[in-house]
């Protein structure tokens, strides 16, 4: 069973519409998901995907930590942010196989906002942090690294080449698959990708239609 897995948790601006614009977009452009899952912590219910509760108060982007929790899923399992928009046919992202999107600004760190893994195949990193969360956290904890901003993409980075694992790019995996958002280009995709400030809710032109339409 294949499962997209998103991760919403509340204080943020994002709620159940997002999930919904998600789930919707990646219906339409990547079917080949059996199951869409979405870990919170709000009561949310939009149709077609499943709740599951979210078992600790981690803050903010550190409740993507929980996305590893043994037997939470089987099979290929894609990690996605909300603020993910589908434009075309990305039924790539359900193949089999460890790999994740290369972090934009530092080039051969993974990102969290897509990775892809196999069922238990990343226990180890709910394992590990959940036994020390306020260490992981705690900016530092992974020496010196690229990143200006210590977060959950920092922390999964360091266990996955701490465990000696191998992980392919997206970006080398499938060339035209990924685009990042530019506000000063009108068509986007198959899978648009928003840096920093800018999300789906302020973009303009087909992407900001496909996201609404989604």
């Amino acid at each position: 069973m294949t499962t997209l897995l998103t991760v919403l948790k509340s204080g943020g601006r994002y709620d159940a519409a997002w999930v919904e614009r998600l789930a919707r977009g990646a219906r339409r452009h990547a079917p080949s998901f059996d199951r869409i899952l979405c870990l919170t912590d709000l009561p949310i219910e939009v149709a077609g995907v499943e709740r599951v509760p979210l078992r600790h108060d981690w803050p903010a982007w550190w409740a993507k930590m929980e996305a590893f929790r043994p037997s939470l899923t089987q099979g290929p399992t894609l990690l996605c942010d909300l603020d993910t928009v589908f434009t075309d046919s990305a039924d790539a992202l359900a193949e089999p196989g460890l790999a994740a999107m290369e972090d934009y600004f530092h080039k051969g760190r993974l990102s969290s906002a897509l990775l892809r893994w196999d069922g238990g195949e990343l226990d180890f990193i709910y394992t590990t942090f959940a036994a020390e969360p306020a260490r992981w956290m705690t900016p530092g904890a992974c020496g010196s690294v690229p990143n200006a901003v210590h977060g959950d993409q920092v922390v999964i980075d360091r266990l996955v080449r701490r465990e000696g694992l191998h992980v392919d790019f997206l970006q080398r995996l499938y060339p035209n698959l990924l685009d990042f958002y530019d506000p000063r280009r009108s068509d986007h995709g198959p899978v648009v990708i928003f840096i920093g400030d800018a999300k789906p809710d302020t973009a303009t032109g087909p992407v900001r239609a496909a996201w609404a339409e989604a």
